[in-house]
């Protein structure tokens, strides 16, 4: 690519936009801590510059260049919305200087709550993956369970795994063991189901072909249907995985005491708006890390359909 159409960009343009607007005059009464933005949106263009320089490939570039756009032109309405024009409640909708400065006063709690609630989301997550993937193969490979097991799996699954909070807190010793429980549920269902729609609808030839070469059961299973049933797999761990972070934030939500749903809920009902952003905000930013992970190891695994 050219420099032209590596470093010309709109958003550049709106980077220039962004500061100029934080010259404006304040209309919000108190302080709006711009200074806090301008820091965000420079550190912002230097990595957009640096990243400009390495990807090679132009839909990669116009990609990432549009999402740094719009961060830039989500921060040049709400700067716009609140401290320059001041046409949204102070209370609910602070500047976006002011949710920065409180993050970074907030570090220590924020990290401690992301640690607790990723931690809750792999334990629960990787337990049902342990224990649906190998049942949905066997469940699959028999053409009569697998027939009765899809109608099961398809009537539990529908059950919003939420409801068994009130089971789990009295039968479960801590409430963090309840929440790994609900991730578990909301993990294990779609999952089961996805490895054994993968397994049925295996290419008989693939399976004809390990028939001839007179693999064993074990072999079969793990080496040939697993392999073929992936693309299925990742399908149901994908569902999952989303659903798992609604859950948990709802759980945090309810009674725990540590979490980034239970930072949300804590704030917001004393009112401070400015903390409840700031978790929304982090809640965001993990769950767009945790995808952009998974989908880096879901595209590695399936490389060979490509």
């Amino acid at each position: 690519m050219t420099i032209k159409k590596r470093y010309f960009r709109v958003v550049h343009a709106l980077f220039i936009v962004l500061l100029l607007i934080q010259l404006l005059p304040d209309k919000l009464k108190g302080e709006t801590y711009a200074q806090y933005v301008i820091w965000f949106v420079v550190g912002v263009e230097a990595l957009t510059l640096l990243v400009s320089s390495f990807i090679k490939k132009p839909v990669g570039l116009n990609l990432f260049t549009d999402i740094v756009s719009f961060i830039y032109g989500l921060l040049i309405a709400w700067t716009l919305a609140t401290a320059k024009f001041n046409l949204l409640k102070p209370a609910l909708f602070p500047p976006p200087g002011k949710v920065f400065w409180r993050m970074i006063g907030d570090y220590e709690t924020i990290i401690t709550n992301i640690f607790s609630s990723v931690g809750i989301i792999l334990r629960g997550y990787l337990l049902a993956l342990v224990i649906a993937i190998p049942l949905g193969l066997f469940l699959g490979w028999s053409a009569r369970l697998g027939s009765a097991a899809t109608y099961i799996s398809k009537f539990l699954g529908a059950i919003p795994p939420i409801v068994y909070i009130p089971y789990g807190i009295a039968l479960l010793p801590t409430f963090r063991s309840v929440s790994v429980f609900v991730i578990f549920l909301a993990t294990f269902w779609p999952v089961l189901a996805g490895t054994m729609s993968g397994v049925m609808n295996v290419d008989k030839k693939t399976i004809d072909s390990a028939k001839v070469l007179n693999v064993g059961k074990f072999t079969m299973l793990f080496s040939v249907i697993l392999p073929a049933s992936l693309q299925q797999i990742f399908i149901g761990c994908n569902q999952g995985l989303t659903v798992s972070f609604v859950l948990l934030t709802s759980a945090e939500m309810i009674g725990a005491q540590s979490g980034l749903g239970y930072y949300i809920k804590n704030y917001s009902d004393f009112g401070d708006y400015t903390r409840t952003l700031v978790g929304l905000i982090v809640i965001g930013i993990v769950i767009v890390a945790i995808s952009f992970a998974f989908n880096k190891i879901q595209k590695y695994l399936l490389r060979w359909k490509h």
